[in-house]
């Protein structure tokens, strides 16, 4: 299903230069040419700390989105954007990150932006000609966790409903992603990871798989499971036993599921999946700063050896990185690669 055994990836985002944050809170400074030098700096800074980590897949570290999928917001119609999150102060948590009324009918005339932000990394990247050939990846928000920061009404009376109304918006995404040659699309549903155990997870199957059908075939369609990531906090129960066995039937090439923040539980999961599908196996912690070295990368390795075969193991961090400091992604990226390089050597593959 893919091209080489013990893949490396990463699952999107990768942490903002503090030069960019600092313009990104200052933008009525600057003028469009300049943020359009900014947005295309940020993207070199990206591709260039996972190009000299030796990834096997890089994005363009979703520099030019605010958050994961909090910019997608900013295309859509129909909703009444709330600048001011509830709450502002006190220790971090998921209620500070704010929900934006429903007004109309759902609608994203222009797209979602990914197109634009994947066309932005090919320019790039045809621009620095690297000496190695990595796939060029996007990641898209899935309609079931883009639902999340939106407050239903009288037309869309719950979440599924808004899921419902998403679905096409997202799928055309996906369709026009793949006619720009996107050969690499993830469709990240970490809500559905999330909220298993208290909803139908057949039901979120369903969504999922009616959302990617008509791109599947056509790309490597993935998908990021995880439980929560905003400012390192977790949002929903630390157990993958409620997804399965419903999602095993997710119409996707690439099921990412977190692991090393979890000390490795439920790992024999893991051996289901790759009967089905390949399985990208989170095996650097990002909400921790203690940097793994190869060494501990390469015994990760190993003990996902004993639950699923060479040809069907990817390997990345937990989730995006984002939310870790530049300086230790680096090094964890690093570390993952070397890792995996020592586990290649013993098994004698490239």
């Amino acid at each position: 299903m893919k091209e080489q055994p013990l893949r490396t990836t990463v699952i999107g985002s990768y942490p903002f230069p503090g030069w960019l944050e600092f313009a990104s809170q200052n933008l009525e400074r600057f003028g469009a040419a300049d943020i359009a030098e900014a947005q295309d700096d940020a993207v070199i800074t990206a591709l260039h700390d996972q190009l000299a980590a030796g990834l096997d897949v890089v994005t363009d570290g979703e520099q030019t989105r605010l958050d994961f999928n909090l910019s997608f917001y900013g295309y859509m119609e129909g909703i009444a954007l709330e600048s001011v999150s509830p709450r502002r102060f006190g220790p971090a948590a998921h209620d500070q990150r704010g929900r934006h009324p429903v007004t109309g009918e759902l609608r994203a005339p222009r797209g979602l932006g990914v197109v634009e932000e994947f066309q932005r990394l090919q320019r790039i990247f045809g621009a620095v000609k690297p000496a190695t050939s990595p796939t060029l990846k996007a990641s898209v928000p899935g309609p079931y966790t883009l639902s999340g920061r939106l407050v239903p009404n009288a037309q869309y009376p719950d979440r599924w409903a808004l899921t419902k109304a998403l679905l096409p918006i997202v799928r055309t995404e996906l369709e026009n992603l793949v006619k720009a040659g996107c050969a690499e699309i993830s469709v990240d549903e970490p809500s559905m990871s999330c909220y298993a155990h208290k909803e139908d997870p057949r039901r979120f199957v369903d969504v999922f798989n009616r959302t990617v059908e008509t791109v599947a075939g056509r790309t490597r369609v993935c998908t990021h499971l995880c439980f929560g990531n905003y400012k390192a906090r977790a949002v929903g129960p630390r157990r993958l036993a409620p997804m399965f066995p419903a999602f095993l039937d997710f119409k996707c090439d690439e099921m990412h599921v977190e692991m090393a923040s979890r000390e490795f539980a439920e790992l024999e999961l893991i051996g289901p999946i790759a009967r089905r599908m390949d399985v990208a196996v989170g095996i650097v912690d990002v909400k921790s700063y203690y940097i793994e070295t190869p060494r501990d990368i390469a015994d990760r390795v190993r003990l996902c050896l004993e639950h699923a075969p060479a040809d069907r193991l990817v390997f990345a961090p937990d989730c995006g990185l984002s939310q870790t400091a530049r300086w230790a992604a680096r090094q964890k990226l690093a570390s993952l690669v070397e890792g995996v390089k020592l586990v290649r050597k013993e098994l004698g593959v490239r």
